[in-house]
């Protein structure tokens, strides 16, 4: 297999950043782009799954990291708090 040039276009602070995390795992960048790409193509799309958070999803999220949850003793309980 002959190797190819790819050249891409990135923020220069984004390049440093990824280039400090990546040596810290003992890989390049040119490493982390190729561990990339042939992820991509085994799964046949993203290795990872893209999403954005909606506001309400945030708000959830936030009142769980800050404790402000209701807590049920079983399904009855949280039955009863949704039908009220």
């Amino acid at each position: 297999m002959s190797d190819t040039r790819l050249n891409i276009r990135v923020d220069e602070s984004l390049k440093a950043e990824a280039g400090q995390l990546f040596g810290s795992l003992g890989m390049s960048l040119t490493t982390a782009v190729t561990v990339f790409l042939e992820q991509s193509v085994r799964d046949r799309g993203l290795p990872f799954r893209p999403r954005l958070e909606n506001p309400i999803n945030a708000q959830a999220r936030r009142d769980v990291e800050e404790g402000n949850v209701k807590r049920f003793s079983n399904v009855e309980e949280l039955l009863v708090s949704l039908n009220a």
